[in-house]
């Protein structure tokens, strides 16, 4: 049979459909300029970075078979790794087979077509010591001399080669031979069989060391026997930590011992549950969730948050601004975080302001301010809800951390963790998703929370209406599917239309069920105090809100004129006794600024505030019979007397009242657009265009023709001539960055000419190396201008020190 030990090799080996399923799985890889032959798509999917891609939304026994094989430190049979794994038959068998195709399936593993299985490199370095264990004999003794290898062969009672080679081969093979080296170690004293023991049980990370030093060997009791028979390694320069091949752990852990592999994922509890509660349970939540966002909003635009001088919105913000919307915390971060995302709030300065977005959000229906809110939330790389950190301390709102990609994975396996559930039934707590969530995406961020994994994911989830009862809602499943389209369809579905008529009580309350429209919570924001909102909000009129709208330039007259228009009912007559007699109190006293004067058409009232001892302060003195003047500042002055009960007015210089409203503080847009040159555009738009098509084409096409491709096409030589280069572009770029592969020059060359985005692996000059995304790209040989995400500025970036390239 062709051997099939590389991966191109085994790519090229497949039919269209099953290579359509790796480029599916895989779509980084596809990205354009496409791949031209099955090489170079296997150079592309053996990119370190696109292997990293791959694996967080693989499966719990997906990883545990490929660290299984990564332990094993080189081929292995099928039957081998079943072994290793307790695999050999039954249910975890066939859970193995079912593992090693989706494997296949993403080009992590493939059949070498000899009996084996192959990884890919970069997959194998993603642990450190796979099962904890180190690396196989045949790698530990590379450095070893021939005399080195004949000694430990001597040792083992075997009669030694003659070459150094077969000495290795000897030794390899016996140590290969579980049973063999158990004999040895049963020779072992019993000091140094302890020794063994104990290493092999120990995780490497925990491993105790042996070290050496240049006087001598500082050796543990036990220790030198085990080294002259190879059954401990050092390095033969006497120098670093003494190392327990793979094959001595494995034979000294014994044959009933197994890697972990969970093949099916762990039961959870389920409650039978209709889709009509589950509907219900969801309308609930998300139209109570799509009230408070908008009071929450609607506060940071009344009075915008200010900034921590280390970032982000501190706890005693958060707090003024829960009261406020009357929104618990977790209400409060999780709107600040999805409206931040959606682009409804931008940093001002030492402020968070809502920006000229918001006020088009504010004034939509209901069911498409939580589509948006619910995009982003879907793409956040973060948990909102997350108030503190590991030691306890209070974090910030909007601190722009860095993002969180297990978070992501935690937020996108809930919802496909949640959809496994059979049909019609649901979590009996909801709490119980945690360790599903846990199988489906181990690579989750899933630190236990309130001493449940994921709690804080799931109580998000709930509280968006994404989950009701246990259960994925249609709201859920339109994330699930990433629908635009049905999202926004089952929102309008569930969410009712906002409520323009609100109900006023005698008791001084105004209730508004369901989320008020825009115009309606500004209304009653202006004149009264909100006590409550979700499902249903209430508002309480006093004289201190009234008094409120009448200073920002509200008549009488016209502001029962306002609430009569939206009420579902007359105005009772305590609403407007009050607003008449706050109306009667307003404006008897009137401050002019001087610093400040004070008068009233009533000496009487003027002699009591002259006599008010809580005024003293204040410095008041009485000019005329109808004049007063203070020591303190205007708004000093106007803040002493209402706060004993007195509604003064400001006026102008010229007499005449000033009115207390301030207009609203917009933001600018929180990123600024990446440059685009009159060619890029043009050619974004051509290769735009060549997206759909390959879009509406699918993988099946693209894998037809590279099946049909010779295996290799030719590369160009920027200096050698020969093939020509596709573009000048690549030309350019091929001639400044020697330390990429032609596939890296073609999707880099893309990159600038469409003017999309591309990541890159950069090595700056002190030598760090960082992984970059960029955009707005533009050649300036041998530089790169372009828009730089990680540190949002622009950057100017060396050619020759691109060591990488893939799609952002």
């Amino acid at each position: 049979m062709k051997s099939l030990s590389t991966l191109a090799a085994w790519l090229g080996s497949l039919d269209a459909p099953r290579l359509a399923r790796v480029l599916a799985t895989r779509k980084d890889a596809a990205a354009a300029p496409e791949p031209r032959t099955v090489g170079e798509l296997a150079d592309r999917l053996q990119r370190p970075g696109s292997v990293a891609l791959a694996l967080p939304p693989l499966t719990l026994p997906c990883l545990q078979v490929a660290e299984a094989l990564a332990a094993r430190g080189g081929p292995a049979s099928r039957d081998d790794l079943a072994e290793l794994l307790g695999a050999v038959d039954g249910e975890a068998a066939r859970g193995l087979d079912s593992t090693l195709e989706t494997l296949a399936d993403h080009a992590l593993v493939w059949p070498d077509g000899a009996g084996a299985l192959r990884m890919a490199s970069p997959l194998r370095q993603a642990w450190d010591a796979p099962l904890g264990l180190d690396a196989p004999l045949e790698e530990l003794v590379a450095g070893a001399t021939s005399e080195e290898l004949r000694a430990m062969v001597v040792a083992l009672g075997i009669k030694p080669p003659s070459t150094k080679q077969q000495r290795l081969a000897t030794l390899v093979e016996h140590h290969s031979d579980p049973h063999a080296v158990a004999e040895v170690v049963a020779r072992a004293p019993a000091v140094t069989r302890k020794l063994l023991t104990r290493r092999a049980d120990t995780a490497a990370g925990q491993r105790q060391f042996i070290m050496f030093g240049s006087s001598g060997p500082g050796l543990e009791p036990g220790a030198r026997w085990a080294l002259d028979r190879g059954l401990l390694i050092v390095d033969r320069h006497r120098y670093g930590p003494a190392r327990m091949p793979v094959e001595v752990a494995l034979a000294l852990r014994g044959p009933a011992w197994h890697a972990p592999f969970d093949p099916l994922p762990p039961p959870t509890q389920s409650v039978a549950i209709g889709s009509a509660e589950v509907e219900r349970e969801a309308a609930a939540a998300a139209t109570a969730f799509a009230a408070q966002a908008t009071s929450v909003l609607a506060a940071c635009s009344a009075s915008p948050p200010a900034r921590l001088k280390s970032g982000g919105i501190g706890a005693r913000e958060l707090a003024r601004i829960g009261k406020a919307a009357q929104a618990e915390d977790a209400v409060v971060r999780l709107t600040l975080e999805t409206a931040h995302a959606a682009g409804l709030l931008g940093r001002d300065h030492d402020r968070v302001v809502p920006t000229e977005a918001y006020d088009a959000w504010a004034d939509q229906e209901p069911a498409e301010r939580l589509t948006a809110l619910l995009h982003s939330w879907h793409s956040l790389a973060l948990t909102p809800t997350q108030a503190r950190d590991e030691d306890n301390k209070a974090l910030p709102a909007l601190a722009g951390a860095p993002p969180c990609g297990g978070c992501l994975q935690a937020r996108h396996g809930l919802l496909h963790a949640a959809a496994q559930l059979p049909a019609g039934r649901g979590a009996a707590t909801a709490s119980e998703l945690g360790p599903l969530v846990a199988w489906y995406r181990p690579l989750a961020d899933g630190s236990p929370q309130d001493g449940t994994p994921f709690a804080l994911l799931i109580r998000e989830a709930e509280m968006l209406g994404v989950l009701a009862h246990g259960a994925l809602s249609p709201l859920g499943t339109a994330l699930l599917e990433d629908d635009a389209t049905g999202l926004a369809a089952v929102c309008g579905r569930l969410l009712p239309t906002a409520t323009r008529t609100v109900r006023i009580g005698g008791d001084l309350t105004a209730i508004v069920t369901g989320t008020p429209a825009a115009p309606l919570a500004a209304l009653l924001d202006s004149v009264a105090d909100r006590e409550t909102s979700g499902t249903a909000s209430v508002w309480r009129f006093s004289t201190g809100s009234v008094r409120r709208a009448l200073d920002a330039g509200r008549s009488p007259d016209g502001l029962a004129a306002d609430l009569a228009a939206v009420a579902s009912g007359p105005l009772p007559q305590p609403l407007s006794y009050l607003i008449a007699d706050t109306a009667r109190r307003h404006g008897r006293v009137r401050i002019a600024p001087a610093a400040c004067v004070i008068h009233s058409a009533e000496p009487a009232l003027l002699t009591e505030l002259t006599a008010h001892r809580k005024l003293t302060e204040l410095g008041l003195r009485q000019l005329a019979p109808t004049v007063l003047v203070s020591g303190s500042p205007l708004a000093t002055t106007i803040a002493a007397l209402r706060a004993e009960g007195y509604a003064p007015v400001a006026e102008t210089a010229d007499g005449t009242v000033r009115i207390e409203k301030a207009g609203p503080q917009r933001a600018a847009s929180p990123v600024p657009a990446p440059r685009k040159t009159r060619d890029q555009r043009g050619t974004r738009r051509t290769a735009l265009r060549a997206s759909k098509v390959l879009a509406t084409a699918g993988m099946d096409v693209l894998a037809a023709r590279l099946l049909t491709a010779p295996p290799t096409v030719p590369e160009p030589d920027p200096f050698g001539g020969g093939v020509p280069f596709g573009t000048d572009t690549e030309e350019i770029v091929a001639g400044y960055t020697k330390h990429l592969a032609y596939s890296d020059v073609r999707q880099l060359a893309h990159a600038i000419d469409a003017g999309i985005a591309i990541t890159v692996e950069y090595i700056a000059t002190s030598g760090s190396r960082t992984v970059r995304t960029l955009s707005g790209l533009e050649l300036d040989p041998p530089y790169l201008e372009a828009w730089c995400h990680l540190r949002e500025a622009e950057r100017v970036f060396t050619l020759s020190r691109i060591h990488g390239v893939m799609p952002p």
